[in-house]
């Protein structure tokens, strides 16, 4: 697999278990600083199984998220229109030759239909994902597209979408450049597994079926001009510790050729899919306390970069999960195209079992309660602080200051249009508290924001 050492890896794997007991010390130090860790130092943090280790792991993990994001939390929800595929995952209900499920892929009218009931809930930042076929008769690109120009396109009163994210098939550079043209914000794609015989062995047929075609689709988005990236894991396919290296070795390929990170990161577990044996009993189970120090871990090793954590995770995990790195969360999910629709009697088959049931409402309940700022906020997209540009204000910390002033508007926005009576109460208390933190000058720029919101005016930001 092209950009991954595996001999480098499990050489690194065998030598931090042989590391002196001052080392944590340094580390932490480090990470602590807002740096990033190397692989050998990665590696140190995976390996160590001492309680008294991994609580201080933990304990900075908590510190680095916070220096670096402050307390926002960002709130998305997949929109997925299609399950046909022509890969055979053996992990995927979306396996082509899986019986078990209706097929569907969303028309443009269908996909606007869905994406206003997500505005409808409040919802103003989708991810796209699709199985990785075309419907008969078009292009994957021209139909992702299409798909993108829909949602935008979608109203619900003063409501639209802020800013669409992509999880697709790789692309050429040339299709690649069409879909960027769309407006979409990061384009996702997750490698799966960083291990090539457990690659091979889990995706026997069709175009995912080789592992440096995926890896490179990377590549080719950077070279379309696409300079925001999210790659993930997919746990539970190989050992935790190989993946978590395979990824960061992956990211400093990225830092290397384009002085830019993932934009964003994700750590989904593999959870039960209809038609799916092997995902009912993964070959490499991770514990939760496992899962936990992964996310601990990858936010000293990549302080910068937003951890996503879906709905396949249950409440109680995502919520103590805040406190460990991740940034941004989904909410209400279904995994299903055509989901969003109760009434839809088509409806097709979900992609994988959720664990986590409750409404945006509630989420947003949830985080206010424990003093996190719920955030629908895409400014940076739209002021063009993207790839290199976020970077040099996620890097020093220097973008918490805008990510706290754009989520306190935008929930504000949520509190006035949607939110139940007892978020709201709360939802305006946390605003006044964080209000009164803020110096003279950013207090003046927030209540004027404010007072637009009041006017009915939905979407401004810094």
């Amino acid at each position: 697999m092209i950009y991954i050492d595996q001999e480098k890896i499990n050489n690194l794997l065998k030598d931090a278990q042989k590391a002196e007991s001052g080392l944590l010390d340094k580390i932490l130090n480090k990470a602590l600083s807002l740096k990033r860790l190397s692989l050998s130092e990665s590696a140190a943090l995976l390996t160590t199984d001492d309680p008294e280790h991994v609580k201080r792991i933990f304990a900075a993990a908590s510190s680095v998220k916070d220096a670096i994001y402050g307390r926002r939390v960002v709130l998305f929800a997949p929109l997925y229109i299609s399950n046909l595929c022509a890969n055979a995952c053996l992990y995927c209900a979306f396996k082509s030759d899986n019986r078990l499920i209706k097929r569907k892929a969303l028309t443009v009218s269908e996909i606007k239909a869905q994406t206003e009931w997500l505005l409808n809930r409040g919802h103003k930042r989708i991810l796209m994902v699709c199985g990785e076929e075309a419907p008969q008769g078009q292009d994957n690109v021209d139909y992702y597209v299409n798909a993108v120009k829909a949602i935008y396109a979608a109203e619900a009163g003063k409501n639209k979408i802020k800013r669409v994210n992509v999880n697709c098939a790789p692309l050429s550079i040339g299709e690649f450049k069409k879909l960027k043209s769309s407006g979409i914000g990061t384009y996702q794609i997750f490698q799966e597994t960083y291990h090539q015989e457990t690659y091979l062995r889990m995706h026997p047929k069709g175009p995912k079926s080789d592992p440096d075609n995926r890896i490179d689709a990377v590549d080719r988005a950077f070279a379309a001009g696409i300079d925001d990236i999210g790659i993930g894991v997919l746990y539970g396919l190989y050992d935790y510790k190989f993946e978590t290296l395979g990824l960061l070795s992956h990211i400093e390929h990225m830092e290397g050729k384009f002085k830019v990170g993932p934009h964003t990161i994700s750590v989904p577990r593999i959870e039960p899919a209809e038609g799916s044996e092997l995902s009912f009993n993964p070959p490499h189970k991770i514990t939760d306390d496992e899962f936990k120090k992964i996310v601990a871990v990858l936010r000293l090793s990549v302080p910068y970069t937003g951890i996503i954590m879906s709905t396949r995770e249950n409440a109680e995990m995502r919520d103590g999960l805040l406190s460990l790195g991740v940034s941004q969360v989904s909410a209400e999910s279904s995994t299903s195209p055509g989901g969003y629709s109760t009434k839809d009697k088509d409806m097709a088959g979900g992609q994988f079992s959720l664990g986590d049931h409750r409404s945006l409402d509630q989420i947003v309940g949830t985080l206010i309660s424990h003093d996190y700022i719920p955030s629908f906020c895409a400014a940076c997209y739209r002021m063009e602080r993207t790839g290199k540009a976020f970077m040099q204000l996620a890097k020093p910390g220097t973008i918490k200051g805008k990510c706290s002033m754009n989520a306190l508007v935008t929930l504000k926005e949520y509190l006035d249009d949607f939110a139940s009576q007892a978020v709201k109460d709360s939802g305006y208390k946390m605003i006044g508290r964080y209000l009164n933190k803020l110096d003279q000058d950013d207090q003046k720029s927030l209540k004027l924001f404010f007072a637009h919101v009041d006017s009915g005016i939905r979407d401004e930001y810094v």
